[in-house]
């Protein structure tokens, strides 16, 4: 599930180049860290959550700790959503040997880390270690904070900050554990961020709202006004929060995460019927 699968291959040996081999894979997106700050929180979730599943498997592979020794967003595709690694030449699973602390020395841009040698002359989790920090710096401090939900964000500083630092909880375990999809979810950590809502809203069921978009960040559409909510309580407090919204359409259409996705409506004026979605329209006095 981390890796690019692979469909096929075939081998032969030509009189051209020797040796040949060709591998069939699956068609993946490449990986454009622009584009993917342009996207909703819920989609970079995604992605990291998948990066965190690889940081896993990596560290405790059959072979044993693996680490990408050419560890850039360019060795990774996005199939279906979720980040996979395409290029494994530069793996690598052998540990360090050491004699002293001193010789587990790891030296990064922004900052240096030097690990425990182990009784066993190997440097303690260097592998992991240093997948972690490469994934901090490449993807968990670009993705993760940026307009996340105010409930969640001390669960992800907390997350960034453990692979940015090393500390007791930077390992991929801890991360697999802890960034889970349950608590964007969960009902008690959205409620903890819905306001209670003073505006009115009139229920008009079985009807849908064509025109009268205005365009939010981040959005699923890029026409409109797109976005997930945990219930129609967020969904009011999305709208009293943009002084255009006066509408919002609820969908039958669900993110990966189970969240329903509604359009926000600038005006009411025309109404038509849709048996697939809700409409809400602002009371005004």
């Amino acid at each position: 599930l981390c890796c690019f699968q692979l469909y096929g291959y075939c081998y032969q040996d030509s009189n051209d180049i020797p040796d040949t081999l060709t591998t069939i894979t699956e068609l993946g997106s490449p990986l454009e860290m622009i584009q993917l700050l342009q996207t909703s929180w819920e989609d970079r979730f995604r992605i990291c959550l998948s990066l965190v599943r690889l940081l896993h498997y990596l560290a405790h592979s059959p072979l044993g700790s693996v680490t990408l020794l050419d560890f850039r967003p360019r060795q990774f595709v996005i199939v279906d959503g979720e980040l996979k690694v395409t290029d494994l030449d530069d793996a690598s699973i052998e540990e360090s040997s050491c004699t002293s602390n001193s010789d587990c020395f790891m030296e990064f841009p922004a900052r240096n880390f030097t690990l425990p040698c182990s009784v066993e002359g190997r440097c303690q989790n260097m592998n992991e270690k240093r997948n972690l920090y490469n994934a901090y710096r490449f993807f968990f401090t670009y993705l993760l904070p940026h307009s996340a939900p105010s409930s969640l964000r001390p669960l992800l500083d907390k997350i960034v900050n453990a692979t940015g630092n090393h500390n007791k909880h930077g390992n991929a375990k801890y991360l697999a554990l802890e960034l889970s999809p349950s608590p964007w979810v969960n009902s008690e950590f959205t409620q903890k961020c819905v306001k209670s809502a003073n505006t009115q809203y009139r229920r008009v069921p079985e009807a849908f709202i064509p025109d009268e978009n205005y365009r939010c960040w981040p959005s699923y559409h890029h026409k409109g006004c797109l976005l997930s909510v945990f219930d129609v309580s967020e969904a009011i407090e999305i709208c009293d929060s943009y002084s255009q919204c006066k509408a919002f359409v609820l969908t039958n259409q669900t993110t990966w995460t189970g969240r329903q996705l509604v359009f926000f409506k600038m005006a009411s004026n025309h109404i038509v019927p849709d048996p697939d979605k809700i409409t809400y329209v602002k009371v005004t006095d």
